[in-house]
């Protein structure tokens, strides 16, 4: 499935990357994520995410990579693999952030998200998963938006 979300923040570019690639930090932002800590390097961080897709409740669990991250170019690409053993469902996604700075002070951001829902998930079909993937990215960006406004 292929997801493309975008928003502007009330915020400079420097402060969204910087926000953005603390990533326990910014996954605070993100509805249902807990326990997000860094491994053994800068790049790798395992995590839990709680969301309720349909009738189902999900408790994945996985890791996030850090593949590339270029303050420049405002642009970070990251790859997640959880599962929930529960249900027999997992997902693997490859998420590309591009942020730029169309005027001081605002800042645009594009996430492209390309993953695989396997298992159960992956039985809802894109229309249920879309909507639920829609309504993450909001409440992230809202979340980000009162954290760089305190």
């Amino acid at each position: 499935m292929h997801f493309e979300n975008q928003a502007t923040l009330a915020a400079s570019k420097a402060a969204v990357w910087s926000f953005l690639m603390d990533i326990p930090k910014a996954a605070t932002c993100v509805p249902g994520a807990e326990n997000v800590v860094q491994l053994d390097s800068d790049t790798s961080y395992t995590g839990v995410m709680k969301v309720r897709v349909g009738p189902i409740s999900l408790s994945l669990s996985g890791t996030v990579t850090v593949e590339e991250r270029d303050e420049a170019d405002g642009r970070a690409t990251m790859s997640a693999q959880a599962s929930d053993r529960r249900i027999g469902g997992a997902v693997n996604a490859k998420v590309t952030m591009t942020i730029s700075e169309p005027s001081p002070g605002e800042t645009h951001l594009s996430v492209v998200t390309d993953a695989n829902v396997l298992g159960r998930l992956g039985e809802f079909g894109q229309p249920v998963i879309r909507k639920k993937s829609e309504q993450i990215m909001q409440q992230f960006v809202a979340n980000i938006q009162k954290q760089l406004s305190s």
